[in-house]
């Protein structure tokens, strides 16, 4: 008896894959959709989020293309005050169960696997195993199969430490300090945070505004970190000026500096980038988004060790490769040090359509669910692999500012390339996901003056572009060395 049949089968059911499956649902009425997720729900990641966790950038072009996501209320105190809301955690998720539920399955061409693994696909008949029951399963593709996984992302839950941990040691991961309140009086007198990303942020956010006092938190940031101001990353039509502007002035730090560090440094000195240390020079950049009113937040942890990664803890002392710290006997290390995508595997790009294989990438770096959403319309849309990747190449996840201007580059390629394809920018004047197509064609209509701040935008084009294309070289060569 023949066996079920699918058109597309997608590895993963986070953020990737739901925006690719619903845009194909949209654009290619007649295909029908197999999603295998290891995950008991959609989304992904988020369901091993630690439970304070926000989404850092703008709800309003996070998600899928179909589904609004987010409100058009500032919040009016606190540190992201005059700025849109951080959708938490526990929202993504609700948004992408609710899309699972109310939008593909009711679609009626979406089967879905939760709580299974994929094995593996031969003569276009797939196989993936329940992992509860351990029952294989097998469905054949009569199209594609669609990687969704390629990030490899990681969170503290879930990935694997490299560092040693003696025996008895206090350590906890993000997601486990709201319940220190069921520890009663027995609570750490010191805390401290391990690793310089998003996540330490978020913990030292979390820290100081439930209370705790700052000489009682000890911050280990082996490299400090560039961060876009999330001033200048904001939505619709209020914060259109300033979203091109910082465009602007990227393009014209680019045409100034030598290298990507002096881009940065460029950049900062104007307010479009920020630092936690005024004094230190940040070696990282990993595309995270904060609120000035963070960064103050932030600066008030002024005990910070730089010693590079820590090798191993143990209660009442920290080791590093070439030095050792004695710490308060009850501090609780707090473990942030998970990276969020593999360097190495997300850099070694391949093709984003490779005949019966496509493996979702970052096309507008580093707007995955766009990038997921304009992969899906291409495979509707054109007739050939050699068609949609000359509109589809691959971008980089940047680790420092020299990395920044290949990935720069890559997206500005496309982006030029989409608007000059007609079917493409006709989509992306509608797209929901994309930070500035339905902003512009909405003035558009209104015949706003607001319209005026594009006016300087070809020249930092015509200066910015061969600049970028100079500092990716050394880019290139940093990322194969990497």
């Amino acid at each position: 008896m023949p066996g079920p049949e699918t058109d597309y089968l997608i590895i993963g059911a986070g953020a990737v894959g739901l925006a690719f499956a619903d845009t194909l649902l949209d654009e290619d009425p007649n295909c029908h959709i197999t999603i295998v997720d290891k995950h008991a729900r959609p989304g992904g990641h988020w369901n091993d989020a630690y439970s304070f966790v926000a989404l850092h950038q703008p709800s309003a072009f996070y998600g899928v293309n179909s589904m609004e996501f987010g409100d058009d209320t500032v919040d009016d105190h606190g540190p992201n005050k005059g700025l849109f809301p951080l959708a938490s955690g526990a929202e993504v998720s609700a948004y992408f169960v609710r899309l699972m539920s109310r939008h593909l399955l009711p679609s009626g061409r979406v089967s879905y696997h939760p709580l299974s693994e994929y094995i593996d696909c031969e003569g276009g008949i797939a196989r993936f195993r329940s992992i509860l029951s351990g029952k294989e399963s097998t469905v054949k593709i009569r199209r594609k199969l669609v990687d969704a996984t390629f990030y490899k992302t990681s969170v503290p839950a879930t990935h694997t430490r490299k560092f040693e941990v003696a025996d008895g040691t206090p350590l906890a991961i993000p997601g486990q300090l709201p319940d220190l309140w069921m520890r009663g009086d027995d609570l750490p007198g010191h805390y401290i945070i391990l690793g310089a990303g998003k996540t330490a942020m978020d913990a030292g956010v979390w820290l100081l505004e439930a209370g705790v006092d700052p000489d009682r938190i000890t911050w280990v940031r082996p490299r400090d970190s560039w961060l876009i101001n999330r001033t200048y990353t904001q939505p619709g039509p209020d914060f259109f000026q300033a979203m091109v502007e910082n465009q602007i002035a990227q393009l014209n730090a680019a045409a100034e500096a030598a290298t990507g560090d002096e881009m940065f440094e460029i950049l900062g000195r104007d307010g479009y980038m920020l630092r936690l240390d005024p004094e230190v020079k940040p070696a990282m950049f990993h595309f995270a988004t904060i609120s000035e009113g963070e960064v103050d937040l932030l600066r008030r942890i002024t005990r910070v060790v730089r010693h590079g990664r820590v090798t191993g803890i143990a209660a009442g002392r920290m080791v590093f490769a070439s030095a050792e710290i004695s710490v308060p006997e009850d501090a609780l290390f707090i473990d942030c040090t998970a990276t969020a995508v593999d360097f190495h595997a997300y850099n070694s790009h391949v093709p984003l359509f490779g005949g019966e294989r496509i493996t979702l990438q970052a096309l507008h770096v580093p707007l995955v669910t766009l990038s997921a959403a304009v992969a899906a319309f291409l495979e509707a849309n054109f007739d050939s692999d050699e068609a949609r990747n000359a509109l589809a190449r691959p971008g980089p996840l940047t680790d420092t500012p020299n990395t920044y201007a290949l990935a720069m580059l890559t997206t500005m390629m496309n982006r030029g390339a989409w608007a000059q394809n007609p079917a493409v920018s006709s989509w992306l004047a509608k797209a929901r996901l994309d930070p500035s197509g339905p902003t512009i064609a909405g003035l558009a209509r209104d015949g706003s003056p607001k319209l005026a701040a594009l006016a300087p935008f070809q020249a930092a084009i015509a200066k910015g572009i061969p600049a970028l294309q100079r500092l990716a070289v050394a880019a290139r060569a940093e990322h194969n060395a990497a």
